[in-house]
């Protein structure tokens, strides 16, 4: 068993010495492969172009936390997402960053600032601001038991309900009470059909008037035209981005503009070089011992 890393040279310099510790072959790129049927694993942002080449390929292990930009593989290839506590921890963070940005209106005190204006707004405590988390994942559940901690009354909203200490969860069918209670709504679910552009003026119609939004899940889910009508309806005041449609956002997009929204360029979490191969390590350990493979994605569910 091999594996093949189709990255950057600084992931290869690492991959490549925790490999050597863990006496596993490794091949830094496919100029390095010369015999194509050891090749059982391959990890990468994207896959190389021909697959066929590698008769004996098991599993692909994307370096990121997402797989929806993933193509199709060949038939009986299994897919792993990277499961590292470092992206959850980044993207916690990043989270609760944009939150508290809107929660101390970050947004209306840097526009302010770009005029010199000395002008004071009531502040809110924390127990009166309710933050709604749709997805509530892994890092949805980290972020919720991280807000809740710093007194915000969390509610969580997934495709099932799941009981979480703290947190006021609502499943699938009653999205509508969810939204009605979000004063700042986050945005951390997987890209799937049911999630593409699910941020649209008839979701935002259902926050209270004046909400704030945090999108942290994928670029594809939000309408960035609704966005625009409803911060000019007053229906949300500010938004922070992290992901948005299209990405990269052209230079000359509405959005880098509307002192309303701050946008960051998908930096939420960048995968650790050394906690990705020792997930990759994990993949490869589990399919020789037939266990279950860590970060296994479900192609038809797209998580």
């Amino acid at each position: 068993m091999a594996l093949l890393l189709h990255s950057t040279p600084e992931r290869r310099e690492i991959w490549g010495r925790v490999f050597a510790e863990a006496g596993e072959l490794f091949f830094a790129t496919e100029a390095e492969v010369t015999d194509p049927e050891e090749v059982t694993h391959i990890a990468c942002w994207i896959p190389p172009n021909d697959l066929s080449r590698y008769p004996n390929l098991s599993a692909v292990i994307g370096v990121g936390a997402g797989t929806d930009h993933m193509p199709p593989l060949p038939e009986g290839v299994a897919l792993s997402r990277t499961v590292a506590p470092g992206i959850e921890a980044m993207v916690r963070d990043w989270v609760v960053l944009a939150v508290l940005a809107l929660h101390r209106d970050l947004p209306l005190y840097l526009d302010q600032a770009t005029r010199g204006e000395w002008v004071t707004h009531k502040t809110r405590l924390a127990r009166t601001r309710r933050v709604g988390i749709m997805g509530m994942g892994r890092i949805g559940t980290l972020v919720a038991q991280t807000l809740g901690a710093m007194d915000f009354e969390v509610l969580g909203w997934s495709r099932a309900a799941k009981a979480i200490d703290g947190v006021e969860t609502f499943g699938g069918d009653d999205l509508d009470g969810f939204l009605s209670r979000s004063d700042i709504l986050v945005g951390l679910l997987p890209l799937t059909d049911d999630t593409r552009g699910i941020l649209d003026d008839r979701l935002f119609a259902r926050l209270p008037r004046g909400a704030g939004l945090v999108q942290a899940g994928r670029g594809a889910q939000m309408d960035m035209e609704a966005l625009r009508r409803a911060l000019n309806g007053g229906q949300l005041l500010a938004a922070m981005l992290d992901v948005t449609d299209p990405e990269p956002l052209p230079p000359d997009h509405w959005a880098w503009a509307d002192p309303r929204v701050i946008v960051t360029p998908h930096i939420g979490a960048q995968t650790d070089a050394e906690e990705g191969a020792q997930h990759a390590l994990a993949v490869i350990r589990a399919g020789r011992e037939g266990a279950p493979l860590p970060g296994l994605v479900d192609r038809a569910r797209g998580y």
